[in-house]
């Protein structure tokens, strides 16, 4: 009996870190990544940070003769960061992004500009058809106090439907990015449970690399030491994630982590690790059944969780939009006192100048300044607590559909 075709595909992905202006040797770390690319000849390379079209430009040039193929992903103010490099054809690409994303005033923290996004890329490789996707989530920045929180798992949850509704058509289904998730948060468990998506880490049969699969580790000199102290080891925020659809199995042979610097030099590619995964498919007579039953409670425990955190979320950004409307009407109320201050001084109703010039000047655009800000923030706010609202819903509908879905047995 004929033995069913079976594929091995390499897999990278890092965060490179890539920001022009204020990453620490940007272009030469790009060359080293180039470098190591070209030398390892990878089957399909995920890119996260890469902000610069021009190192996107100088990656594709130098990596032609290796990964003819690649493709950009445009998005915000600066671009999604997101680039794929594969050696095989790309049949179409799709970008969704996300809509949620941190905040503008947040200018240090500056999330909400790149327009955080989830790429998608369909290739077929020996007859199979893959979808291949690449993200890269908002930060986390202070895990005891995390604000962004919500949004995050407005975007987990953005991408679990993302992918759930445009791979149905796929053999196979890759993920891999930069989730900003440790492995037991809320959102990792629900991206996955809503999803089905394995972790190549915990399936692997062979690793090798930084300890627990460790992607941002305190030995890395360009990694904030402050924000790794309560873990010593490091966390583990980098992911390849994939399942097989119809009458395919995919398993994980090995996974590794690049440690520490780059070969011959004193810096490592990035202030992330590199996760490596060597992934073995083969195609099977029968597709394998759905597990039913506990499976399904467990993951309508997740979701009500997520549901509670954006619930959280929504009361905050709702607080928020108040205290700007609030803010907005007293800006109003003192311009309009300013008018008729002035008017009155115009048609000769009360004492000349009641208050010097320039500084009647002054509060005015300071009034109008701030009218203008509070306007924009309660817009802003306006839209946060339409999409928690939305995404609550969602979450509420699907939570219903799993309780109620075992009883229909």
């Amino acid at each position: 009996m004929e033995r069913e075709p079976t594929l091995r595909l390499r897999v990278f992905d890092l965060n490179c870190w890539a920001i022009r202006y204020l990453s620490k040797r940007r272009q030469e770390r790009v060359r080293l990544i180039g470098d190591m690319l070209r030398r390892d000849s990878f089957d399909l390379v995920l890119l996260q940070e890469v902000w610069s079209e021009q190192d996107y430009s100088d990656l594709m040039v130098k990596l032609a003769g290796c990964y003819p193929f690649s493709h950009y992903f445009r998005s915000g103010v600066i671009g999604s960061g997101l680039c794929v490099f594969s050696r095989f054809p790309i049949l179409d690409t799709l970008l969704y992004q996300y809509s949620l994303n941190g905040y503008p005033y947040m200018l240090q923290h500056g999330d909400w500009f790149c327009g955080k996004s989830v790429g998608l890329v369909v290739m077929k490789i020996s007859g199979i058809i893959f979808n291949v996707y690449v993200t890269h989530l908002h930060a986390e920045y202070c895990r005891e106090k995390d604000a962004y929180l919500p949004h995050r798992l407005v975007q987990a949850w953005e991408l679990a439907q993302f992918i759930r509704h445009t791979s149905k058509a796929a053999d196979v289904v890759l993920l891999g990015g930069d989730l900003n998730m440790h492995p037991e948060d809320v959102g990792i468990r629900l991206l996955r449970g809503w999803t089905g998506l394995r972790d190549a880490f915990a399936e692997a049969k062979h690793f090798e690399g930084c300890k627990n699969g460790c992607t941002l580790v305190p030995d890395n000199c360009f990694t904030e030491k402050s924000e790794l102290l309560p873990f010593p080891l490091g966390i583990r925020i980098d992911y390849i994630l994939y399942k097989a659809i119809s009458s395919f199995t995919v398993k994980c042979e090995e996974l590794k982590t690049t440690t520490g610097p780059a070969p011959g030099v004193d810096i490592p590619f990035s202030d992330h690790e590199a996760v490596m995964a060597t992934l073995h498919i083969q195609r099977q007579p029968q597709a394998e059944g759905a597990t039913l039953g506990t499976a399904e409670l467990a993951l309508a425990d997740v979701v009500a969780e997520a549901r509670t955190e954006v619930g959280v979320g929504l009361r905050a950004a709702q607080r928020q939009r108040y205290s700007s409307g609030r803010m907005a009407v007293l800006a109003l109320l003192l311009l309009l006192l300013q008018a008729m201050a002035a008017l009155g001084t115009l048609a000769g109703l009360g004492p000349d100048q009641p208050f010097p010039k320039l500084s009647f000047c002054l509060l005015a655009f300071l009034a109008l300044g701030v009218l203008v800000l509070s306007v924009g923030l309660h817009l802003f706010h306006t839209m946060e607590v339409k999409m928690l609202h939305g995404t609550e819903d969602q979450m509420w509908m699907a939570l219903r559909a799993l309780q109620e879905r075992p009883s229909d047995g």
